[in-house]
């Protein structure tokens, strides 16, 4: 049994760690819920992209054909990505941007089968990407990732001291009760208490892989420095690249060193996520849990011959598998509904902390404490 000193301890651990916290736990909260739903909420507001209705088997249209159709009238402007849309098998989105390193770029969508463009969009200007974008940085970029990151940790330590003080406050009642003939206060600490506990195990799920998704800035710097240029280090003394080769053949020789996987998308020579001379392929499986894990694909953007391809390192797989859990994102809409509730039941759970807070703050915590070494000396004659 802890002793009440500890108990006291913990106790402002987990009051400091949560008001802290609380208000950027609300924001990711209230913003996280309608990214739950982000795929149908898209389709509600018109935001979603299709393509026409053709017969089954329609060909596809050549991908350098696609680019082509997607930098039609954009002077000025390079390809980045050519990325394949998982909601729509038809559409691939061709990411257009004034350097070939640029952050912000236009998404270009374009009909698979015809390359007809379907929709072009100025940057992130839907109601879902505003949503992500504050969920994400707060539109603060890098340091706004990793402010939330620093949020999400104190939220984790907020789980774990609250867990630690549990026992010692509810050990006379029967777990679940909620105390009705007393205070307002006293009901709700024990349904603050009863559902901070119900969703425990999601709470800490969430908020630790929401901490490393704040870190994938760094964790793919990481990947870049290391596997990525050990990868193309044949090339770092070669003459720059004047104009890539078609994409459409590294494509296939991605297919042929990746057997069994699929195109995911293609980072464009020069872009973040590649060498000057490289097209990277990255492929992907077909399955809920390998269509979120990828493998690079390195080919010659001048010969179009495969350089290297390898799985990626552990921390980069973390990374891509926290994603998808983080948002309840793989398991159907079935997932997306229960992740829904729980995001709601801790959203109270917040909400009924700061009350909690607010109510007993003329109360100081030695007054606390003593009550706890009552109830200690209690349990102990007991």
């Amino acid at each position: 049994m802890l002793r009440a000193n500890t108990i006291g301890i913990w106790c402002r651990v987990h009051k400091w760690t949560s008001l802290v916290c609380t208000a950027f736990l609300l924001m990711l909260c209230l913003t996280g819920l309608p990214l739950i739903f982000h795929h149908e909420l898209d389709e509600m507001l018109g935001d979603a992209v299709s393509a026409p209705e053709m017969p089954a088997g329609t060909p596809k249209a050549a991908l350098d054909e696609i680019v082509t159709a997607g930098m039609a009238g954009r002077d000025g402007k390079v390809a980045q990505y050519l990325v394949w849309d998982a909601d729509a098998p038809d559409v691939i989105w061709l990411l257009v941007a004034d350097a070939l390193d640029a952050v912000e770029n236009d998404p270009v969508a374009i009909d698979a089968r015809t390359a007809a463009v379907l929709a072009e969009r100025n940057g992130q200007d839907g109601v879902m990407d505003f949503l992500l974008s504050l969920h994400v940085d707060m539109f603060a970029g890098l340091a706004g990732k990793l402010f939330l990151g620093a949020m999400g940790l104190l939220f984790v330590v907020a789980i774990v001291s609250g867990v630690v003080v549990y026992g010692p406050f509810m050990r006379r009642l029967d777990f679940g009760t909620v105390r009705r003939g007393g205070s307002r206060r006293l009901k709700w600490l024990d349904l603050h208490n009863l559902l901070g506990v119900v969703t425990l195990s999601w709470a800490l799920v969430v908020g630790a892989t929401g901490v490393i998704n704040t870190w994938a800035d760094l964790v793919l710097a990481v990947w870049k420095n290391d596997q990525l240029a050990e990868m193309v280090a044949a090339y770092r003394d070669a003459p720059p690249l004047r104009r890539p080769g078609p994409v459409g053949p590294a494509i296939e020789v991605a297919r042929e060193a990746a057997p069994d996987t699929v195109p995911s998308f293609v980072a464009f020579p020069g872009t973040p996520f590649t060498s000057p001379h490289h097209y990277a392929v990255f492929m992907r499986g077909e399955t809920p849990l390998t269509a979120r894990l990828v493998k690079p694909v390195l080919v010659d953007a001048k010969t179009g011959r495969l350089t290297a391809t390898r799985d990626l390192p552990w921390y980069v797989t973390a990374l891509l598998v926290s994603q998808p859990l983080h948002f309840g994102d793989y398991g159907g809409l079935p997932l997306k509904i229960l992740w829904a509730l729980l995001d709601i039941i801790t959203i109270v759970v917040l909400g009924s902390g700061l009350y909690l807070w607010a109510v007993r703050r003329r109360v100081p915590v030695e007054a606390r404490i003593a009550a706890l070494e009552r109830d200690a000396r209690g349990a102990a004659a007991e």
